[in-house]
């Protein structure tokens, strides 16, 4: 996977549990075109601390232009914005 670092966004589904559950985002590619991904699996969710900045890593599985990938989006909880980290 490569690391990318860049802000998408995202619809998500906010319950009683502590973080949002990711549905769906919009990224731009690089022709400049929308490209909207939707998250057909969470595989695993764990909040880290990265100097002092509370992230919470989701790693799913989505399908990606008829390709299914793995991918890790990031949710900055003091900004509350989304990353894609990696795909």
């Amino acid at each position: 996977m490569k690391v990318l670092m860049k802000p998408i966004e995202m619809i998500a589904w906010f319950n009683g549990e502590k973080f949002p559950v990711p549905l769906r985002f919009r990224l731009q590619a690089e022709d400049g075109s929308n490209l909207v991904i939707k998250i057909d699996r969470i595989l695993f969710q764990e909040e880290e601390k990265l100097a002092g900045n509370r992230m919470v890593v989701y790693r799913c599985e989505g399908v990606v232009q008829n390709l299914e990938k793995v991918f890790e989006l990031k949710y900055e909880i003091l900004t509350c914005k989304w990353f894609l980290f990696k795909m």
